[in-house]
Parts: C-alpha cells; structure tokens; sequence
C-alpha cells in the first residue's frame, strides 16, 4: 500500500504490479516507439494533433481527441483535474486504435511508481489519482497502466519536429530514449522536468530556465508541455538564437486554465 494513502476495504485484495524492465515488455510495445520507421508508418500521411498536460481534465480531453488526427499528447494526462483515470482510460482506447500516442511526462511516471508499490512522497494529487486507479470498476485501466505508462516515449523526433515533455537537449536528434521507468539519467531529467538551476521557487516548484531554446537547431521546432508560461490561454512561442522554436502548450488543464492543443499539417 502506497505511503500516506488512506486504506479502503479494496486495498488489502490488491497487490501492485511490479514496474516492467524492457526485456519484460512485448515485443509490438516495447520498441515501437524505438522503431522510428515503424512509428513513421503508422502516422504517413495523416495530420497531427499535438495536445497538451491535460492533467486529469476529461471532459477537455474528450474535445481534443474528437478528430481524425493522429493524436500527440505531450505527457501529464494524470494529477490534479477531476478524472485522472477517465482520461488514461481514453488515451489507452487512442493507443489501441492507433490513433495516438502520449509521451512520458512527470507526473505520468510518478503514478507509474506509485502503482507499483515504490516509496515516494504523495501529494493531494497523487493521492487521489492513487485512489481512483485502485477503485475496483477501473481495474481494466490498472491492469495495463503501468505498462503502458512503462512504453510511453520520453521524446519523439518526426523529421524536423520534436516532442517532449519537458525540455529538449541536441544529444535527442542522436540518441534512442532511455526506458522512462529506468534510472533518471540525465538527458531523461531534462526530457520529464526540462532545465532546472537547482534553487527552488517561492512557490516550491523548482526554478526552470530555457537556455535549451537556444539551442534547437535552425528549422526544427520543439513542442512541449510541463511549463506553464502562456499568459493569454494560447501556446506560448519562443524562438531560439540558433534559429529553432520552440512551443510549450501547457495552457493549465486541471489547474484552473484550460487545454490547448496544435494542428499540424502532415509532412512529405
């Protein structure tokens, strides 16, 4: 039973999942995302829908998805809206009808660990994403999550775009992800919680910087989520001095904002 989680009648028949090692994954999920010419055949041709945290808002996710785009979701479906499992519940019917794909984000991975029985600090958010998951008419969504959690892509490069969830790194364009659930290495930190000075803020989030803006090569642009810095509703822009851009999309979804998301067109 998680640490600082209340017991109901239903915890003492459940027992948390271990987390998977890649060796352990089936074979469709656990290179897929590793096998770009794979992950490019199946989004050929068709128009993205890149989404944004979305954070446990549903009834937003619901909008995003009703489209006949291949869905994106830049990481952090759970935490803090009112339906963290309703929302996974949806990504994962995306998944399996190969309509999208969501990339790891903080939070998801955290609930990953929580799932499988790790001791970690619980907030209020993570508590009650915790209990919803536990609840016994979502066990269809616990059965599978940490698993699919465990497949979630840390970043994605298709042709010049990137998506991620935190922060970009150039080391990226070279380099396969690392297992999300593995060893926070640190190109894996800078993809779940960006660029980070190492103080801590008024707020108790730690202090974020964007120095990787400037060094998005020219002509690629990164789509991210994680940071908030939109001040009116919309994505926020920020070009870089080597000539790349750079898009962060989390407009606060489930924090009393809203959920953004991006239509691009398909590339050649």
């Amino acid at each position: 039973m998680p640490p600082n989680h209340n017991p109901s009648a239903d915890d003492t028949a459940w027992q948390p999942p271990p987390l998977p090692t890649p060796d352990s994954l089936p074979a469709e999920g656990a290179g897929f995302w590793r096998d770009l010419p794979a992950l490019e055949a199946l989004i050929a041709g068709r128009p993205i829908r890149v989404v944004g945290d979305v954070h446990g808002d549903l009834r937003a996710f619901e909008h995003a998805v009703a489209t006949d785009r291949f869905v994106i979701q830049l990481g952090d479906l759970v935490d803090h809206g009112p339906d963290s499992v309703g929302t996974f519940r949806l990504m994962q019917r995306l998944l399996d009808d190969g309509r999208g794909l969501f990339i790891l984000g903080n939070h998801d991975r955290k609930l990953a660990r929580a799932l499988a029985g790790h001791k970690l600090r619980f907030d209020a958010a993570l508590s009650e994403t915790v209990r919803q998951f536990q609840a016994p008419d979502n066990d269809d969504v616990r059965h599978r999550a940490v698993r699919d959690i465990a497949q979630a892509p840390p970043w994605i490069v298709l042709g010049r775009r990137i998506f991620v969830h935190g922060g970009f790194h150039s080391r990226m364009l070279a380099e396969s992800p690392p297992p999300g659930l593995g060893d926070v290495t640190p190109l894996l930190s800078r993809a779940l919680f960006g660029e980070t000075t190492g103080r801590t803020r008024k707020d108790g989030y730690p202090e974020r910087r964007l120095n990787w803006v400037d060094h998005i090569p020219p002509g690629y642009t990164v789509y991210c989520g994680h940071d908030r810095r939109s001040t009116d509703g919309r994505p926020w822009v920020r070009d870089g001095r080597a000539g790349g851009r750079s898009v962060f999309t989390d407009t606060g979804a489930g924090k009393g904002g809203h959920l953004a998301w991006i239509d691009l067109p398909a590339e050649d």
